[in-house]
């Protein structure tokens, strides 16, 4: 009897964990998702089951016009941030970024910065730990600079 229920309770559980679904973003900027694939030639991303969004290969080429899928706005989900390859373009590009963040956390105008979905102005503190953690940062990943 027990091993009936598990059974029951698995078979019914599959369809949720094979959930497959696909986010896109139209010409006029409008987001779309839907268990089916969008039309031909349209850039989208699937959504897998547990809230991350997985980027795929780009579409395939269709007989619409390149200006109409260049006029559509690229997705800017809430995709979580993917590790980058240690490559000498990507670390100068981070190194620029600590860099230009240094600056405006040494320069005296506000910096606000963005906590749990809101921006809010950072106060000195904040201001002091960002530095120091940015210094660190340029200094364990940008010796040379």
């Amino acid at each position: 009897m027990r091993r009936l229920l598990i059974a029951t309770a698995l078979l019914i559980a599959a369809p949720m964990v094979a959930a497959q679904a696909y986010k896109w973003t139209d010409a006029n900027g409008t987001v779309h998702y839907s268990d089916a694939p969008p039309p031909q030639g349209t850039k989208y991303n699937k959504v897998t089951t547990t809230g991350t969004v997985e980027p795929l290969a780009a579409p395939a080429p269709s007989g619409n016009s390149s200006s109409e899928t260049a006029s559509a706005k690229p997705s800017q989900s809430s995709q979580p941030a993917q590790p980058m390859a240690d490559t000498p373009e990507n670390r100068a590009k981070f190194c620029s970024s600590l860099k230009g963040n240094l600056d405006t956390l040494k320069g005296s105008s506000p910096v606000v910065m963005e906590q749990n979905g809101q921006q809010k102005v950072i106060d000195a503190d904040q201001r002091q730990q960002q530095t120091s953690t940015a210094e660190a940062q340029y200094k364990q990943y940008c010796p040379g600079t």
